[in-house]
């Protein structure tokens, strides 16, 4: 069955659906970057409270600057903006059609519809999933980016903008003009202080055409700070056709997710929020103490077997946490150099968390892949593994492990696999990336001169050393007695 606003009383009984008309949603968010994380996490939250009969004021009208978002938009336009969602618990997979999302705005390449959906008065909170890579962070010094290509654009022509930050100012412009409160700009990507670098980017942008105006963003436009997570892999052929075996539905961008979902949010909504604490949205004073965690052990955990696993020819996350090697590295790794120097979380035990994970990343139903947790290594390794490392140096504290880590990062880069399988790097760098990495085959420190993603932590004679003799490792015995040697406590 076509999925539509018309087929949900006819869906099969097993299949969870809005108990709300779309007649009684009315706009509040609008949200740019509709992918599959944004689908599986803050419009179920939505819909859940929805479907509660509370805070129907808030619908999303989803949006975005990419020329994938307008066949996004175009796909969900053709099932009255609904999505499945799929639950991957082993032995009990759950689906459900949300609807949350109302309405898609145009995509434009000078984004004036959105513009104009932002500025429009029941507007009260734009969010954003951009990816880690789509805040305009210079990857060393994690500083916002005056120079980025589209940076340098939208200051150049600010009433015309191609950037998403871009049309922010613009929208926040023509409000304050209107005499209309600014929205609030909640981030939902993976960054630590997600709200500071939203922040930063608005602001920043902003400064370069208009100090005065970057001023008044920095006085007067709320940027909470949230800690997101809920393990989504890519949507294909696979999914597509699963679901319409498994739960009889055709869905032209079906949403695949683990049962697990967490949302911690920072309560600065000065023109109101959602009641998501009604449907388990924990607000917090201090969401960076559960971002380190989150970001340090899981999104750093992903980076510590995706290499290893994807040189090993390797294609599913739970196959890799089936490998006793991947797993014992990620396992060794996590406890002895990672969760060391994480601060301590309320109400969390740390090794309880890994444990977590662990039970996460195994499972099967999932069907997660180690190319997705390969791909954009030049944003994510700084973010994910490099603050670790450089953490444990300030405090002159051994980082093989994680030496070892961003070694096995580097051999990926030549892009070949152990068995000689090309390997195609998904990075925006990856030219560069490519080309250092066949350096470092010879001359491992070769690697290390990307100053731009290593910082201070490529220059540390410590880190140096050991990056080198583990990369060296890599290429004289292969990752498999590499691995048998780091979990066996033996130098490399």
């Amino acid at each position: 069955m076509k999925l539509s606003l018309s087929a949900l009383d006819a869906l099969p009984g097993g299949v969870a659906r809005p108990t709300y008309a779309r007649s009684e949603i009315s706009p509040g968010i609008v949200h740019v970057g509709t992918g599959n994380f944004h689908r599986a996490h803050q419009a179920v939250y939505l819909d859940d409270l929805f479907n509660a009969g509370l805070s129907r004021d808030w619908g999303l009208v989803g949006a975005g600057v990419r020329p994938n978002d307008a066949k996004m938009r175009d796909i969900l336009g053709a099932q009255d903006w609904l999505t499945t969602v799929v639950e991957l618990e082993p032995g009990n997979n759950r689906a459900r059609v949300t609807g949350a999302m109302i309405d898609f705005v145009e995509v434009e390449r000078e984004n004036r519809a959105l513009i104009a959906r932002m500025a429009a008065p029941e507007i009260r909170i734009v969010s954003l999933t951009v990816t880690e890579g789509g805040y305009c962070i210079n990857p060393a010094t994690q500083a916002f980016d005056p120079e980025h290509p589209e940076i340098a654009h939208d200051a150049q022509n600010p009433d015309t903008p191609v950037s998403v930050f871009g049309a922010i100012v613009a929208a926040l412009k023509v409000r304050r003009a209107a005499g209309l409160p600014p929205f609030t700009v909640m981030s939902c990507d993976n960054i630590p202080g997600n709200g500071h670098v939203a922040k930063n980017a608005v602001a920043g942008l902003a400064a370069l055409s208009d100090p005065g105006f970057a001023e008044w963003i920095l006085g007067n436009v709320a940027f909470p700070d949230g800690m997101v997570d809920r393990i989504t892999p890519a949507t294909s052929a696979r999914e597509r056709e699963a679901l319409k075996a498994n739960f009889g539905i055709e869905d032209g961008w079906p949403v695949f997710c683990e049962p697990f979902r967490q949302w911690v949010l920072e309560d600065h909504f000065p023109e109101g929020r959602p009641a998501f604490e009604e449907v388990g949205v924990t607000f917090t004073s201090d969401v960076s103490a559960f971002e380190l965690m989150k970001i340090r052990i899981l999104n750093g955990g992903h980076a510590i077997i995706a290499y290893p696993a994807a040189l090993l020819d390797i294609h599913f996350v739970h196959e890799a946490m089936e490998h006793p090697l991947v797993r014992g590295f990620l396992l060794k790794l996590e406890r002895d150099e990672i969760i060391p120097i994480v601060p301590p979380v309320p109400g969390q035990d740390l090794g309880d968390y890994l444990t977590l994970i662990e039970t996460r990343f195994a499972n099967p139903d999932v069907g997660d892949t180690i190319p997705r947790l390969c791909q954009d290594g030049s944003n994510r390794q700084p973010k994910f593994i490099l603050p670790s490392t450089r953490d444990r140096l300030a405090q002159g504290a051994p980082v093989t492990g994680l030496a070892l880590e961003s070694a096995l990062w580097a051999r990926y880069c030549y892009g070949e696999s152990e068995s000689g399988k090309p390997i195609t790097l998904d990075d925006p760098n990856a030219e560069r990336l490519t080309r250092h990495g066949r350096a470092a085959k010879d001359d491992p420190l070769a690697f290390l001169a990307m100053t731009e993603i290593f910082g201070d932590v490529g220059t540390n004679e410590g880190f140096r050393a050991a990056f080198a003799a583990a990369l060296t490792s890599l290429w004289a015995r292969g990752v498999t007695a590499t691995l048998e040697d780091y979990i066996a406590g033996k130098p490399l």
